[in-house]
């Protein structure tokens, strides 16, 4: 490996303020705000929207994101679904 052309690796806490998942683990990203880890240490923090511990692939779970009714005015206007014949 050539010195001098990658960048530094450091750890960084990756945090998902949904869920309440945190992570520690090295990285090359850059993070200005910082936070106070389990160990005592401090830590450049980075705030994610989906992360593994939330993302339905992942999870194997899947969520109905709802913004302004969507769902209900779709269930209104086309009906419940039909039971499944077996």
């Amino acid at each position: 490996m050539r010195h001098g052309i990658h960048p530094e690796s450091r750890p960084v806490v990756f945090r998902d303020r949904a869920a309440g998942f945190h992570l520690l683990t090295r990285s090359t990203i850059h993070a200005d705000r910082t936070v106070q880890w389990e160990d005592g240490g401090t830590y450049p923090v980075v705030d994610v929207e989906i992360p593994s511990a939330s993302h339905p692939f992942y999870t194997g779970t899947s969520r109905v994101v709802d913004t302004a009714g969507r769902v209900e005015r779709f269930q209104r206007r086309y009906g419940a679904t039909t039971p499944v014949r077996a």
